[in-house]
């Protein structure tokens, strides 16, 4: 079954209207009619099983029969901050990062950094990024579609940090040093509802002088097992953690 994500908060209502991209979507990708089921998923994260009950010029109206009950986010808030990488390598950390749970992701301009940030694309690429994330949320019946802010500077990623219950940033020459337990630690005292900031380098990974700013600003340096990994493989291993320690450890 279609899910739809709509901007609208809940305030107790049993209709919604869709409109925009997503009413393309449902009349000429899908071919909807009338009567037929889909998801609707409203800005709080409420969610609902809904019959389309009449299709407009331009909208869909729906009538929601039946609330979801089991909650799809992770109970902890992840945000994943990478050294922005080359290609469509930080598409592919949003995208499969959502799958995982992450609510937020934050790409950073680091020392090492390839790509070059272009302010006058910066509209239009932000646009995609939400759009992969909406539809990557879709996809996994998320409840709520994770947060995407334009790149930051390093700086601004350290100040950053300060609102976070816990902070760690992965360090290849932690786990060539045999640093295991750093990650497993921080998760072992995270409580439900902490928010979680995970910081991964560029390709090139972290210059020193980074890595002892992170740790001044509070950062745990942390391994990721004793291989190294690629910098878009990285946050999906430490999701894929966050998720067993919080969601089938319990």
């Amino acid at each position: 079954m279609q899910r739809y994500f709509i901007n609208e908060p809940f305030n107790g209502q049993t209709t919604a209207v869709i409109s925009g991209t997503d009413f393309h979507h449902i009349t000429r990708v899908m071919r909807m009619k009338q009567g037929d089921p889909l998801y609707v998923v409203f800005g709080s994260g409420e969610a609902g099983i809904g019959i389309i009950e009449g299709i407009r010029d331009a909208s869909v109206e729906i009538r929601i029969g039946q609330w979801e009950e089991k909650l799809k986010e992770l109970p902890v808030y992840v945000t994943i901050a990478s050294g922005l990488p080359k290609g469509d390598k930080w598409e592919w950390i949003i995208q499969k990062g959502t799958e995982l749970g992450a609510s937020q992701f934050v790409p950073f301009i680091a020392a090492r950094s390839v790509v070059k940030w272009e302010e006058k694309k910066a509209p239009r690429k932000l646009e995609r990024w939400k759009k992969i994330a909406k539809e990557a949320a879709e996809q996994s019946h998320r409840q709520k579609v994770p947060e995407i802010s334009q790149p930051f500077s390093f700086k601004q990623l350290l100040a950053f940090g300060d609102k976070f219950d816990h902070r760690a940033a992965a360090y290849e020459e932690a786990a060539k040093n045999g640093e295991k337990s750093g990650l497993a630690h921080m998760l072992s005292s995270a409580e439900p509802d902490s928010r979680i900031l995970l910081v991964f380098g560029p390709e090139g990974g972290f210059e020193e002088e980074e890595t002892e700013q992170l740790q001044a600003h509070g950062f745990d340096l942390v391994g990721l097992g004793p291989r190294i990994l690629r910098t878009e493989t990285a946050p999906l291993y430490a999701l894929s953690a966050v998720s067993y320690h919080f969601e089938l450890m319990r």
